[in-house]
Order: C-alpha cells, then sequence, then structure tokens
C-alpha cells in the first residue's frame, strides 16, 4: 500500500514518539523508509534559537533515529537537507516518490495564532502525498 514512506524528525518529543507508529506502520506495509531532517536557515525577521539549524545536532538526530529503527529491525534511508523544513519535506517528498509522510504534531497549530506557523499545517497543505499526524 505504501511503499516509500517519508518521515521528518526533528529533536521535538511529539516527533519522536510519532517513531513507534512509523516503525509499526513500514513492518506491516513492508515499506521503504526514509528519514529526514531539515537544518533550519534563518529566514527574514525570524530568528530563533534552534539545535535544528546545527548540521551536526542534524546529523547526531538522524543517526539516533536511525539506531531506534534498526533496533526494531526497520532499515532507514537519512535525508539531511537545508531550508525551510515544511518546503523541503515536500520537496523530497516529491523527489522520491513518496506513498506517505508521517509527522509528528506539537499542537501548535492547535490555535489560531499558531496555526500558519506550523510545519505540520504547512506540509499537510503542500504536500504532494498523503500526510499521517501522529498526536
Amino acid at each position: 500500500m505504501f511503499k516509500t514512506v517519508l518521515f521528518p524528525v526533528d529533536s521535538s518529543k511529539d516527533s519522536l514518539e510519532a517513531a513507534q507508529v512509523v516503525a509499526e506502520l513500514v513492518k506491516s506495509c513492508h515499506s521503504r523508509l526514509y528519514l529526514l531532517s531539515v537544518v533550519e536557515i534563518e529566514t527574514a525577521g525570524k530568528h530563533r534559537e534552534s539545535t535544528m539549524q546545527s548540521p551536526e545536532e542534524v546529523a547526531m538526530l538522524l543517526q539516533g533515529v536511525k539506531a531506534f529503527f534498526a533496533e526494531r529491525g526497520v532499515e532507514t534511508e537519512l535525508l539531511e537537507r537545508q531550508g525551510i523544513p515544511s518546503f523541503m519535506i515536500c520537496d523530497v517528498a516529491d523527489e522520491i516518490a513518496a506513498d506517505l509522510i508521517v509527522m509528528g504534531c506539537r499542537g501548535l497549530g492547535l490555535t489560531s495564532e499558531g496555526l500558519a506557523e506550523s510545519v505540520t499545517y504547512r506540509v499537510v497543505n503542500l504536500s504532494p502525498c498523503p500526510v499521517l499526524v501522529v498526536p
């Protein structure tokens, strides 16, 4: 059903909690799993302190998540990109012909103020394939 699954990860608790759902899904569907992490670039007028702005931190995060999946018998392919996360996630999904994107939800999108800023919200609206949001 889902031959290729993209799992964008960041250092949030919600992203890491979604990993268990992803492991079960790709095992049951015999899917190919891509792990993606995006080194965030600063956008004009918006400076955020984030470990996702450090390529070293992103590389360590990806290796840790890869180990999590390896312990569960799931092979992964690692992808690291630089840019605006929501756009990069959609670009990579298109590039790898993903059948599904699975993302954790931080809950920022539950208020009208946070909705437009939510990476998950933007991906749902821009994605070239279905998106499964894990609460």
